[in-house]
């Protein structure tokens, strides 16, 4: 019938035609289909020893045609309050083995499996009008357009590095991956490494700032839960900073129910009953509840009875009560110029005479809090955690 059709209606000159379009058309779309097939990523490598030098052994990611493309069952994910690095965005990811989920915990990061691979690539927007070889990148925290249609462009951003950690028969490793400046690579940097950049914000005034890649006995200083047992853990992947929506593959769904649903967790409960943080931003939110969620992801992993930090007395898990230990009233444990001559870490309706934000405002070695992961102030954090001080009642005793 098509090729009466054909003969009826166009002449032997406009049939060779039709004919060399259609068949130009064919060859197109198979060489596309032949083309997509080779781009296809190999299966995810879970090494179970050693310290691959490239990221690409992992085969979690690929930078392709101008793009980071996540692997089959690389799973993004977000936290409803991140931490603070020096204003970079974070690309976060989960891949676990078939077959072999996580145990929900309320409180504590998930009982995951040996053959996790965690990753978390850092970047930048990039300025806009600047060359790719600038060293030029935006400070805005709004990373709601970054991530689409699960992958990221790279001609819009300026990746810096990528930190997995790994879960091995005999515990969880830290590797940081420093990326090259074609965004072709990671490189593996067990020393860590540094970064000049020039952080510009949106009226394109430029600040220089040294990125710092941790070297991986740093990364283990924050990931260890208790220090008398050395444990090392992930920190972002916990219920209550999970338990919040993000879109997978054009639909908005919950992420812990999302893990359920692909096999990666087992045990969650009614999802009304998880434990929620607020997001540190969302000023429809209350203060405390923003403040506390901040302290929670920036501070708590050292600020708690086990953590590194626990001989400061000083608590920040969001669990916390609103007493001593948070730092209301509390006077240091050594004094010095750490304190800013204040005397209490929460001086209530005062901050500029509180250590918290004083330290918290601070990119000077010895004073700085938290003393790693950033180079710079989050103007934004201080701020708020100033308004939260500032909006509590009560008063503290003198002190001698």
């Amino acid at each position: 019938m098509f090729k009466n059709l054909v003969r009826s209606h166009f002449s032997p000159f406009k049939k060779q035609t039709f004919d060399f379009v259609l068949y130009l058309a064919l060859a197109v779309l198979v060489l596309s289909s032949i083309s997509a097939c080779s781009r296809k990523q190999e299966p995810v490598s879970f090494h179970a020893d050693g310290r691959p030098e490239r990221l690409s052994e992992w085969h979690l990611m690929a930078a392709d045609s101008g793009r980071l493309i996540l692997n089959e069952g690389v799973t993004p994910y977000d936290l409803n309050t991140p931490l603070f690095t020096d204003y970079a965005h974070k690309l976060r990811t989960i891949w676990m083995p078939k077959g072999t989920p996580a145990n929900y915990k309320a409180d504590a990061s998930f009982d995951f499996p040996v053959g996790t691979i965690i990753s978390k690539t850092f970047y930048y927007p990039r300025l806009a009008g600047e060359a790719k070889e600038s060293h030029a990148v935006l400070r805005v925290t709004d990373t709601s357009g970054d991530f689409i249609n699960a992958d990221l462009n790279l001609d819009g951003v300026r990746l810096i590095e990528t930190r997995l950690l790994v879960h091995r028969a005999d515990g969880w490793v830290a590797l940081p991956y420093i990326w090259n400046e074609e965004q072709t690579e990671a490189i593996l940097q067990r020393t860590g490494g540094q970064v000049a950049l020039q952080l510009a914000s949106t009226d394109r005034v430029k600040v220089p700032l040294t990125y710092v890649v941790p070297n991986v006995n740093q990364c283990a200083s924050c990931h260890v839960a208790d220090i008398k047992l050395r444990q090392f853990e992930p920190i972002g992947p916990k219920a209550r900073h999970l338990n919040r929506n993000y879109t997978y593959d054009g639909i908005d769904e919950n992420q812990l129910q999302h893990l359920v649903k692909i096999g990666y967790l087992t045990g969650l409960p009614d999802i009304k009953t998880v434990p929620h943080n607020a997001n540190w931003s969302d000023t429809t939110q209350t203060l405390d509840a923003r403040a506390r969620a901040y302290l929670d992801i920036n501070c708590a992993h050292c600020h708690n009875s086990k953590g590194a930090a626990n001989t400061t007395a000083l608590h920040l898990e969001i669990s916390a009560p609103a007493d001593l230990h948070l730092g209301i009233c509390k006077p240091p444990v050594a004094a010095g110029r750490g304190t800013g001559n204040n005397k209490f870490d929460i001086l209530p309706g005062q901050p500029e005479h509180s250590i918290m934000p004083f330290r918290l405002n601070s990119d000077e070695t010895g004073l700085m809090m938290p003393e790693l992961g950033r180079n710079s102030v989050h103007k934004e954090g201080v701020q708020l955690i100033k308004e939260w001080i500032a909006a509590m009642p009560g008063q503290c005793q003198p002190q001698d």
